[in-house]
């Protein structure tokens, strides 16, 4: 392979390895900028769950002031609850949208944020390895080439040199 193509895919996969962690760490700030605002104007009230997929658990409540709301994006941390449930959530007065069960925060969102940048450069070092190695055996495959051609010419002309005119 090409130095120059060499360096541009990893340099690539360089780029790629630095967005993914990026967005790891974005995702881990976003939880504790919402858990920041949720603790600003923090209220407390009881919810029904109603219903639950791997990553979204929609639930109704009801705000002191009368209104039904159930949180468009559904709440934050919904792991382990079960349709039909009834928990204890708390939300930002200001926007109940923004909502988690009680005692849930933005410690949970640590080890899946790491999970995904170690499991990205995990990835990226592999294939960086993997077009080098790539790269490197070309190149000996190629020289090998120019090699043995090499000495069937040199041998072509040592026999023009010793055969008698």
């Amino acid at each position: 392979m090409n130095p120059v193509i060499q360096r541009r895919v990893q340099l690539g996969l360089l780029v790629v390895g630095i967005t993914i962690t990026a967005m790891a760490f974005s995702l881990v700030a976003g939880c504790f900028k919402n858990d920041s605002a949720i603790e600003a104007s923090k209220a407390t009230v009881m919810a029904e769950v109603v219903s639950v997929d791997a990553l979204h658990a929609a639930v109704d409540f009801q705000t002191p002031d009368g209104s039904f709301h159930s949180p468009r994006f559904g709440l934050l941390y919904p792991t382990e609850l079960s349709e039909g449930q009834r928990i204890s959530v708390e939300y930002a007065a200001y926007n109940p949208d923004l909502a988690r069960p009680t005692g849930r925060t933005a410690m949970l969102s640590i080890i899946p944020g790491l999970s995904v940048a170690v499991v990205g450069w995990v990835v990226v070092g592999l294939l960086m390895v993997g077009v080098a190695e790539f790269s490197r055996r070309r190149n000996r495959r190629t020289a090998e080439t120019a090699g043995s051609a090499g000495e069937a010419t040199s041998e072509a002309t040592d026999e023009e040199s010793v055969s008698p005119r």
